[in-house]
């Protein structure tokens, strides 16, 4: 009878056994999915920033990313896998066939990019990569000229020009702010046209200000501001925005395996302790 107890006891600690190297298993097997995931894709966004386009559908590589994607919309960033890409813009319903936009973007992995589609009456992609590393409390912005009338533009705030001379198709560097309400003032240095833009600045947040439209004509010069989390703590730049940073991945699992093991070790001075009573 002691026999039967003690190889129930064997049982009870090899399923245990079994279930926390399965654990360990699984734990390890995510970690190396996340780190493929950091190694083998990019981030990417698209702005869509074409006065004269209308209403579009977006195609990579042949497959449909975006339907009826309006002027003036900016979209999440969405994984890519790293390497050259074809992007394809066409009329909303009309099929890749009529694309009015047919364009190779190379993206790298691990790096964040917003890509906008330009144009009046020719069209075409611009590239930006983007950086979402953010440290401590403050907030971050940046300002994309996507305007093809309004010239170049200084941005000030509280009267003290902090980007000067952004030009169209390019973007500011960034600006590291506490967090708070501001009032941009932005005016276009050709004509002296002027025009302010409010935006809630968040801590911990990369925020972006995208100038579309146009200075002169229809749709109207207008801002756009997208914001995503800051990301602290990853190698290169501007890595996944909303990505979990590796090691607080990892203690996530941290309790699940310290659980198996206390469950393991408890088992087994239980199962000691019985078979000494029986003993007895």
């Amino acid at each position: 009878m002691k026999l039967r107890l003690l190889s129930v006891a064997q049982r009870v600690l090899l399923a245990l056994g079994i279930l926390t190297l399965m654990g360990s298993f699984v734990f390890a097997s995510a970690q190396s999915v996340f780190a493929a995931s950091l190694q083998n894709d990019a981030m990417v966004r698209v702005v869509h920033a074409a006065p004269g386009a209308g209403m579009v559908d977006v195609f990579v590589d042949g497959n449909k990313l975006l339907s009826n994607f309006a002027f003036g919309t900016v979209t999440g960033y969405v994984n890519v896998p790293a390497g050259s890409h074809q992007i394809q813009v066409a009329p909303a319903g009309k099929g890749a066939s009529a694309a009015v936009i047919t364009q190779t973007v190379s993206v790298n992995a691990g790096v964040a990019y917003t890509v906008a589609a330009i144009g009046t009456t020719s069209f075409s992609l611009t590239a930006f990569v983007d950086d979402n590393q953010l440290s401590g409390a403050m907030a971050k912005v940046r300002v994309y000229h996507l305007s093809p009338d309004a010239g170049p533009v200084n941005v000030a705030v509280g009267g003290n020009t902090v980007i000067s001379g952004l030009t169209y198709k390019n973007a500011s560097g960034y600006l590291n702010v506490p967090a708070g309400a501001y009032t941009f003032e932005v005016t276009a240095t050709d004509s002296g046209a002027k025009v302010p833009v409010a935006a809630t600045l968040s801590s911990g947040m990369v925020s972006s200000v995208f100038a579309i439209g146009l200075l002169k004509g229809t749709p109207a010069l207008s801002f756009k501001l997208a914001s995503v989390a800051g990301v602290p703590g990853m190698p290169n730049t501007g890595s996944d925005p909303n990505a979990v940073p590796v090691s607080q991945s990892n203690n996530l699992w941290l309790p699940i395996t310290a659980a198996f093991a206390l469950l393991l070790i408890g088992s087994g001075i239980a199962v000691r302790r019985y078979a000494f009573a029986r003993q007895k």
